[in-house]
């Protein structure tokens, strides 16, 4: 609603109407709600998704592991569902209980078999395939903090406009009853 038609809602007016009246307000309440509680809803979802990385991070575990073949010359996002810069390769280590163990995880490009790496061990022990990096993290809750602030806007945009259609069904109503003691009065008056 621009600010000229808003205004008008708000000075001495004949023709205005209660209806008028509310759906400044209603529009004043979603645009303040929409600065402050999108925003809110964003960084509340971001920080979230932050503390729950934080806490994943924190129950795993980290072992020193060899390769044990070459892992593919590709550079970048691995096919097989590999995070951005890495690839997957087999790796070697020594569990806990001091059984030798392999699997796949994602190492760091141009390494090659019998380099040393860093794995990363759920708290079953079991490797992880692809462990979220910092990066990762921040990229995600950044990324969810936009859709959940984008979302509660849409909503919030929505409501309004839900509000504002029910405002000129009763505004019409009026309308329509207006016009009936109108034409009431009108044909009183006809001889």
């Amino acid at each position: 609603m621009p600010l000229k038609e808003m205004r008008w809602r708000w000075r001495g007016n004949p023709l205005k109407r209660g209806t008028d009246v509310a759906e400044a307000w209603i529009f004043l309440t979603t645009a303040f709600l929409i600065a402050v509680a999108a925003p809110a809803a964003g960084a509340v979802a971001a920080s979230d998704l932050e503390a729950s990385s934080q806490r994943q991070g924190r129950e795993w575990k980290s072992v020193s592991a060899v390769l044990t073949e070459d892992p593919p010359a590709r550079i970048g996002v691995d096919s097989a569902g590999g995070t951005g810069g890495r690839v997957h390769a087999t790796v070697r280590w020594t569990a806990a209980d001091g059984t030798v163990r392999t699997g796949e995880t994602a190492v760091a490009p141009g390494l090659r078999a019998g380099d040393r790496t860093t794995a990363w061990l759920n708290r079953h022990g079991s490797l992880l395939r692809d462990p979220t990096t910092p990066e990762d993290a921040i990229a995600g809750s950044v990324a969810i903090g936009v859709v959940a602030a984008s979302t509660t806007g849409l909503l919030l945009i929505g409501a309004n406009k839900a509000a504002v259609v029910l405002l000129n069904r009763r505004r019409y109503a009026q309308w329509e009853k207006d016009w009936a003691e109108s034409d009431l009065r009108w044909r009183h008056r006809q001889p």
